[in-house]
């Protein structure tokens, strides 16, 4: 059950955001591309969003914001594009 809420969740990104600039990475459970932006397609993405799947689940209900997670080390940025804010809660 927990595993099937990040990956709706996931979706629900990717469908809101569409786009391939943005790996978000939620382990072990799932990981998906969104956000508008010049496509990644070979080796480690320069824009890669990852955190646990508790904190995924907070910040997708807005239980969470965006800049206390990152700010408490709960989301691991990196890149330019790597800003969810805009996107989150769903």
């Amino acid at each position: 059950m927990f595993r099937e809420a990040v990956r709706t969740l996931l979706a629900v990104l990717a469908e809101r955001a569409p786009g391939r600039s943005v790996e978000v990475r939620v382990p072990p459970y799932g990981a998906v591309q969104c956000v508008p932006g010049p496509r990644h397609t070979r080796g480690t993405p320069p824009n890669v969003v990852e955190m646990d799947p508790v904190t995924w689940l907070e910040l997708a209900v807005g239980r969470l914001g965006w800049a206390e997670a990152v700010t408490e080390g709960r989301v691991r940025v990196s890149g330019i594009r790597a800003d969810l804010s805009e996107h989150l809660p769903l």
